[in-house]
């Protein structure tokens, strides 16, 4: 399939975003229960994914993200997979986004890269304090990045990054390669879960010839107008945000709590401000999206 790329399509109309995948698959019976998540699904049962990427699209969705968020060389290794069975899992990720796409005949396909406290499976990237440094993370994120990059996905969605320096070494990792990519950091009472600036981040990726979006996902819903304004100040990139339900995620008991309260209603706002790219992340579905996709029109 050809056409023109996301970039050129921005600058004509926002692109809807797809919703949390993990979430769909739970809804039609899937078990993400496993420290696996959404990932076990694409390894045991890809036609599952495949089905929930057909969903989003029909939702009105511009952007598919793979289900590689979790997939990591150290993660599945626990669960039993070498590492040339990881590396087809990665590569089935974006096979499938690809086809849903196709079938749609429209939109494009974004290569997730989770960051590597979702790797440990209790809650480190909600917080941010892993105690690497630059060249740890450079090492741990580089094979992943690499498959991804060479499996025909359209761009990289680097997504819920906590800390400047997970999002330094993912600049390392993407500079001079040529491979396009959007940086999403995730935000708590206005900065990032290590408590540093959100503008630092966003002006370090902005000054990445390879970044060609910055912003938020994986946050509360209140998060994301502030964000926009911080990035904003510090790059004329496009600004992708796509945040929770408004729920959250208890790491320990492995559930989500609250008031599901996704306010369709801010997106005209978060468009207003500046957002390019409109979705949703953990526990929005094709409702939500469909919602988004009505609200952009």
């Amino acid at each position: 399939m050809s056409g023109p790329s996301l970039i050129d399509a921005l600058a004509d109309r926002a692109l809807v975003v797809d919703g949390g995948l993990g979430t769909r698959l739970e809804e039609r019976g899937a078990d993400v229960s496993s420290e696996l998540w959404s990932a076990r699904v694409l390894a045991d049962s890809p036609h599952e994914v495949l089905d929930v990427h057909r969903d989003y699209f029909a939702a009105g969705a511009d952007v598919a993200i793979t289900a590689s968020y979790q997939v990591t060389y150290e993660g599945c290794a626990r669960a039993g997979f070498d590492a040339d069975a990881t590396t087809g899992i990665l590569r089935r990720s974006v096979e499938l986004a690809r086809r849903a796409r196709d079938e749609a005949g429209h939109g494009w396909v974004a290569a997730s890269v989770g960051p590597y406290g979702a790797m440990l499976a209790d809650g480190s990237e909600y917080r941010g304090d892993l105690g690497l440094g630059v060249r740890e993370l450079r090492d741990w994120h580089r094979q992943r990045i690499d498959v991804l990059a060479g499996a025909g996905a359209d761009l990289i969605a680097v997504e819920t990054m906590p800390s400047l320096v997970e999002v330094e070494a993912i600049l390392a990792e993407l500079a001079g390669t040529g491979t396009p990519a959007w940086i999403s950091v995730t935000p708590l009472a206005g900065r990032l879960r290590s408590g540093e600036p959100l503008a630092e981040a966003f002006a370090l990726a902005a000054a990445v010839d390879e970044v060609v979006a910055v912003g938020v996902n994986c946050c509360a819903p209140g998060e994301v107008l502030g964000a926009i304004e911080a990035a904003r100040e510090v790059t004329t990139k496009p600004i992708v945000v796509y945040p929770n339900s408004g729920e959250t995620w208890d790491a320990a008991a492995r559930r989500w709590s609250g008031r599901a309260a996704f306010p369709t209603e801010a997106v005209r706002s978060w468009r207003a401000a500046g957002a390019g790219l409109i979705g949703g992340c953990c526990r929005t579905g094709p409702g939500q999206i469909a919602a988004i996709d009505r609200a952009l029109a």
